[in-house]
């Protein structure tokens, strides 16, 4: 095992959908770690078409972040279908994007969030890897109550009593809006990481690649549609 994976503070595992959030995330830790490895989960998601783009994503990285791409590790994917058989929701069956009883979008996957922090830390403590860095957003987001800050911050005392060590959770994107996401991926890569993010990332929750908005592709309404597109358009008008 190299020196970078021995010393927590040099590594870090992303958890990482391939999506435009957690693209930014792997950006932000190639930016701050010496060694960086990702993590993505079938759990049998609609929008599949998302294991492909996020294999993409990670390709284009040592492409448009050269200074970085020496530190970007292996890939690991985990099985999770069975789990998404038992949190059946919008996006792993077919059902309606609408609010259920709860006011939740029935596109919340209950406690994947959770599901997935608990199994990326078991493969950082397997790997050396201290740092879990996720996407999870509570300004622009679903409204999912396991993106907020308290439930990250709940995780992590937990994993650390569990794994009887210090766990850090890094959310990056916690406290940003949607158009704020995209000026840290500005800032980070410039635009060819712009550039990256909107040709071959997928956020969209119907995994609809057949129409090509400014911000990227999908079906243009579902609520991740709607917010990405939002937040690049407030991103694009900005002074």
């Amino acid at each position: 095992m190299s020196d970078s994976l021995q010393n927590p503070a040099n590594s870090a595992l992303v958890l990482f959908s391939g999506g435009q959030d957690s693209a930014t995330c792997l950006a932000w830790a190639l930016a701050r770690f010496e060694r960086v490895e990702t993590v993505g989960f079938d759990y049998g998601q609609r929008h599949a078409v998302e294991m492909q783009a996020r294999l993409e994503v990670r390709d284009g990285m040592a492409r448009v972040l050269p200074q970085f791409a020496g530190r970007l590790g292996p890939d690991h994917v985990v099985d999770l279908t069975g789990y998404g058989k038992i949190a059946e929701s919008a996006l792993t069956s077919e059902r309606a994007i609408e609010l259920d009883a709860r006011g939740l979008p029935t596109t919340f996957v209950p406690g994947r969030n959770l599901v997935f922090l608990t199994v990326a830390a078991a493969l950082a403590d397997r790997r050396g890897l201290d740092v879990l860095v996720g996407g999870m957003c509570e300004t622009d987001f679903s409204g999912y109550p396991d993106c907020r800050r308290d439930t990250i911050d709940a995780m992590a005392r937990a994993l650390s009593l569990g794994l009887d060590k210090p766990v850090v959770i890094e959310t990056p994107l916690m406290a940003l809006t949607k158009a704020q996401t995209w000026e840290m991926a500005e800032q980070i890569g410039g635009q060819p990481l712009i550039d990256l993010i909107v040709e071959d990332s997928h956020t969209c929750y119907r995994g609809d690649r057949g129409i090509r908005f400014g911000w990227g592709y999908g079906c243009g309404d579902c609520p991740a549609c709607e917010l990405r597109a939002r937040g690049y358009g407030e991103w694009v008008a900005r002074p």
